[in-house]
């Protein structure tokens, strides 16, 4: 009867937190891990005590609603705390394309709105392949991966989805050593174009932006397969594109 009474406690927990937030609730390791594991950005709200009273909850639980197409849930565990080195109240980020974890401290916080926090998740939502814009340009250009393996492409042209998938699926080869970044060719995207020397009409084309020395080149014309992207990767871990002609004219640049 025990382990029956056990599952009824904690389904009865699950359902009071179910009905406060609608957010789920992580509650051991097991389920912290199993939960970041799943998904290629996740969002975990570390709360000891996730109630209303409770400094940046309610904002916290407001910013979820507005972020839906990534899994967010609440975690009081303190031994998942200790497992994912969390102290004190903190909202972190969990993403796979850098291996990185990405954490606000609330006590470290004067004032916590609800639009903030969910620009904070935004701008730190880094897939295997983002899409390049103003809000993912900050989190592109403070991650720790210097390198930007970039498919510069039209929306609506007919291999848009296949070459999109195509360097969505290699990117975890590289998770460590390149973010895989898409640029549509759109009127805001055209000083990023500019930068490669390129224009709307000359897409798709791939290039590779590296900050340490922030050089920039492309990838020669022709088919964008998987492998001559992965060797177009290598290339710079093995130092043999610093030998290549830079892409466009070589301005200093500290964004795309």
């Amino acid at each position: 009867m025990a382990p029956l009474l056990s599952l009824i406690l904690s389904l009865l927990a699950a359902s009071v937190i179910a009905e406060d937030s609608a957010l789920p609730s992580l509650n051991d390791v097991t389920a912290a891990e199993a939960f970041i594991e799943a998904s290629e950005v996740v969002v975990i709200g570390f709360f000891e005590t996730p109630s209303d009273e409770t400094f940046g909850y309610k904002e916290f639980v407001e910013a979820a609603k507005t972020v839906k197409h990534i899994p967010v849930a609440l975690c009081s565990d303190k031994e998942a705390w200790a497992k994912l080195g969390i102290a004190s109240d903190t909202i972190s980020i969990f993403r796979k394309a850098d291996n990185h974890q990405d954490n606000l401290q609330l006590s470290e916080t004067k004032k916590v709105e609800a639009d903030g926090l969910a620009r904070f998740i935004t701008m730190n939502e880094l897939r295997y392949i983002t899409e390049y814009n103003q809000v993912t340009a900050v989190g592109l250009f403070q991650s720790e991966v210097k390198g930007h393996l970039l498919l510069f492409i039209n929306r609506g042209s007919s291999d848009y989805e296949v070459l999109k998938d195509r360097l969505g699926a290699l990117a975890p080869e590289f998770v460590g050593k390149f973010l895989f970044v898409l640029v549509h060719g759109v009127k805001s995207n055209e000083k990023s174009l500019g930068y490669f020397g390129l224009t709307s009409r000359d897409l798709p084309r791939v290039g590779i932006y590296d900050r340490d020395s922030d050089m920039k080149w492309l990838m020669p014309e022709g088919e964008i397969t998987t492998e001559r992207v992965r060797k177009f990767c290598q290339s710079l871990i093995l130092g043999n594109l610093k030998e290549v002609k830079q892409a466009g004219e070589p301005v200093p640049k500290t964004e795309l």
